[in-house]
């Protein structure tokens, strides 16, 4: 009898002390004392100064899906950006700003059901100085088919090549084509051949944000869209003292004409081929050096910054078609000056032969003057 009283007395004991433990609230909760597994990473990391402004802010997680993300300005604004169908990214989807701080905020839900919390703040770059940039021809124009297309700067560029891998041009043809960089503020695209006639082009310089170098950087975007017109050549042979429209390779009008003075190096009309860059009704020459000032000439189109034109000069009537006399111009009688003058597109080639000077290539617009290969070498890329 008193080991059976021994025997329960002990159970009772066992019983209390499991009841104990379990009031003691020693059993551990699921996940125990270890940290979320969800992890936040973005790009500017928490903390970056200098970040980019034209590379998408990115916001991603492992472990988890993110559950929301805001990227906010200075003015307490939300960047634009979209989640990813997995939700497990974002990317902004708009550039930001020159010299100004962001803040990360967010939260996501990790694989183990814990959330986890974004918070982070970064901060652009302020360049030193910002470089506006111009894009020739401009939207809705129609060109014609020499016409190069620029880019000019208001301040020298030293990193061509970071500009340059943000200018791309698209065309209905699928001409390729080469940028060549002219000068330090100035750089233009042209194909190996002259632009297929009725051609769209599209040019996207993607210059925000860019580094010209020197803490200099690109103020902003530039687009066009532009067309290219019908085929028309001019074609001059200066000792025919005749001027030639070609359309698609078949002449269309041939205009007597004076050009440069033959023996004359200074004063004939140069090789080359040249592109219409300029019209005008009336145009003042002036050339003191030759004894002239303010000869206003109708139906002016200039294709060299050297200072050829092709023009009115009814005043020479005498030599148009037999003589060449003038100071490099083609000289035309009014009625073809102006049959010309309403046919030109910018753009169009000018292509002369047949003189004693060839112009080096320096004189706008010179793009065809410098052959293909070289051209090509006039890359920054």
């Amino acid at each position: 009898m008193h080991r059976r009283l021994a025997a329960l007395l002990l159970g009772l004991a066992l019983l209390a002390g499991c009841s104990a433990q379990v009031e003691k609230g020693t059993a551990k909760p699921v996940g125990g004392d270890n940290p979320p597994v969800a992890k936040f990473t973005t790009a500017p990391a928490d903390g970056a100064t200098d970040a980019p402004v034209n590379a998408p802010v990115q916001v991603t997680v492992a472990e988890g899906t993110i559950d929301e993300v805001a990227v906010t300005n200075p003015e307490g604004k939300a960047v634009g950006g979209k989640l990813a169908d997995d939700k497990k990214s974002w990317s902004s989807t708009e550039p930001l700003g020159y010299g100004k701080s962001y803040t990360y905020a967010g939260r996501a839900t990790g694989t183990d059901g814990r959330p986890v919390e974004l918070k982070g703040a970064f901060t652009t770059i302020n360049p030193a100085t910002q470089v506006r940039a111009t894009l020739f021809p401009g939207d809705g124009q129609t060109m014609g088919v020499a016409v190069p297309i620029k880019v000019e700067f208001d301040a020298d560029v030293t990193d061509r090549a970071s500009v340059e891998k943000a200018l791309s041009v698209t065309n209905s043809a699928n001409l390729q084509g080469r940028w060549a960089w002219l000068s330090a503020r100035e750089v233009h695209y042209r194909p190996e051949t002259y632009w297929p006639a009725n051609t769209q082009v599209h040019v996207e310089a993607k210059l925000y944000g860019v580094p010209y170098g020197g803490g200099a950087f690109g103020r902003a975007d530039v687009t066009s869209d532009f067309t290219i017109g019908r085929n028309q050549v001019v074609k001059i042979d200066t000792p025919s003292h005749q001027l030639v429209v070609q359309r698609d390779g078949q002449t269309v009008a041939s205009y007597p004409a004076s050009f440069g003075k033959d023996a004359d190096a200074e004063l004939t009309t140069p090789n080359g081929t040249f592109v219409v860059m300029q019209k005008d009704a009336t145009w003042s020459f002036d050339n003191p050096r030759y004894g002239y000032t303010n000869v206003v000439k109708k139906w002016a189109v200039r294709f060299s910054n050297h200072g050829e034109f092709i023009h009115e000069n009814n005043d020479n009537a005498g030599n148009i078609g037999k003589v060449n006399s003038s100071h490099g111009c083609a000289n035309l009688l009014e009625a073809d000056a102006k049959a010309y003058y309403d046919s030109a597109l910018i753009g169009d080639p000018v292509e002369v032969t047949g003189s004693i000077t060839t112009l080096p290539a320096q004189f706008d617009w010179y793009d065809w003057q410098i052959p293909w290969a070289q051209w090509q070498t006039m890359s920054a890329l």
